[in-house]
């Protein structure tokens, strides 16, 4: 029986394939739940102008239904109930698609910094540091930022004026 050659350099799609079939937790890279997938899609079209459109469609026709129902409490029961419990729902599914998208974010900054020679691999799990450690990290970078322009500066001011 003959043999297949295979090809040592592997697609992005083949790692991550290989990762999922041997990741004890598959269920975490599996494809995602039903919670998930409508976040997704109704975060997607909530930001399309065309929703906005509707939205506003709506909202009209409301307005000029006031003179038709009396400018009722119940009419004006129906927009702010609508409105409620639609900005209810909104706020858990914009807030899955933002976690998500953050997750998402940090694994691919992780993925750099760990792969750029001479980066400090402790930034890779950054936002799993307590507030005080990014604080104290915070001012570290800052001065090290501060120092090189001020480098940068002493260097500029030392440099003749060669637009004249």
């Amino acid at each position: 029986m003959a043999r297949k050659k295979i090809s040592k350099t592997k697609t992005s799609a083949a790692k991550f394939h290989d990762l999922r079939a041997h990741d004890p937790h598959h269920a975490q890279f599996s494809d995602q739940g039903w919670f998930s997938k409508t976040a997704l899609v109704i975060s997607h079209w909530a930001g399309k102008p065309a929703t906005f459109l509707i939205a506003t469609a709506v909202v009209i026709v409301w307005a000029l239904s006031g003179p038709l129902f009396g400018y009722s409490d119940t009419w004006q029961l129906v927009i702010n109930t609508s409105t409620t419990i639609i900005t209810f729902l909104m706020v858990f599914l914009i807030q899955n698609t933002q976690n998500r998208d953050t997750a998402a974010m940090q694994v691919k900054l992780a993925e750099l910094i760990v792969r750029l020679h001479g980066a400090d691999n402790k930034l890779a799990t950054a936002e799993d540091m307590s507030d005080e450690d990014l604080e104290q990290l915070h001012r570290s970078y800052k001065k090290q930022a501060e120092h090189v322009l001020a480098s940068l500066n002493e260097r500029r001011a030392k440099k003749p004026d060669t637009t004249t």
